[in-house]
């Protein structure tokens, strides 16, 4: 077995649960994203929203920053500095797998 394919199993546990991963590629081309967006564009639920947010701000891959609209509050999300080379390493990491099965005649 290839190298680039045994690598798929040190892939970033924290990005490649598929709700995270979709987190992470929307914030990843923005500067930043409201809660609202990032619900309507994942069809996640508030709480698993929330929750995966969470758990990409303790591996300091998403950054939350809290304030108001007015009165109302308004929560925004951003990929921090190392949230973004995360997602470029799996991103990378996982193209040069599939390369591989492409090219061995695993693909469709």
């Amino acid at each position: 077995m290839n190298a680039e394919l045994r690598n798929v199993v040190s892939l970033d546990r924290v990005l490649h649960e598929p709700a995270r991963l979709m987190i992470a590629g929307l914030l990843f081309p923005v500067e930043s994203a409201d809660f609202l967006f990032l619900l309507r564009e994942t069809g996640l639920t508030k709480g698993n929203l929330s929750s995966h947010l969470g758990k990409l701000e303790e591996a300091g891959y998403v950054v939350i920053e809290k304030g108001y609209l007015g009165k109302v509050p308004h929560t925004v999300y951003r990929l921090s500095r190392t949230g973004r080379t995360a997602f470029r390493a799996y991103r990378a990491q996982m193209e040069k797998a599939l390369r591989h099965l492409s090219r061995k005649g695993y693909s469709s």
